[in-house]
């Protein structure tokens, strides 16, 4: 597979991309409400700045939660096909299951589990 056949691909993302927005924008509906441009659609007027900082604790909360849901997503192909592949198998899994634990172990030491 050549230099060519990367730039086509890259050209047909871009242009597949940019037309799925611009007949988005063409054929949709559009809604020229003063509600729409308040930073929130509730109907209801915002108290007080709407730019509210939230705690570090809730965003790697959520990280750690990614990490190990897409470590379920390689767990189960590698459960699919594991009588296949062995012994070679098993310990590389081992050696992922591992480094995700220091993983867990470091969030838990630096107390990004705890929920306050």
């Amino acid at each position: 597979m050549g230099s060519e056949a990367i730039i086509v691909f890259f050209l047909a993302g871009v242009v597949l991309v940019a037309g799925s927005n611009f007949l988005s924008n063409l054929i949709s509906h559009k809604s020229d409400n003063a509600q729409k441009r308040e930073p929130y659609e509730s109907g209801m007027k915002t108290i007080g700045p709407t730019w509210v900082q939230f705690k570090v604790g809730y965003y790697l909360f959520a990280i750690l939660f990614l990490i190990f849901d897409v470590e379920v997503a390689f767990l189960v192909p590698w459960a699919v096909v594991f009588q296949d592949f062995g012994g070679v198998a098993f310990i590389e899994i081992i050696i992922f299951l591992f480094i995700l634990g220091l993983g867990l172990l470091y969030a838990w030491k630096k107390g990004a589990l705890k929920w306050e």
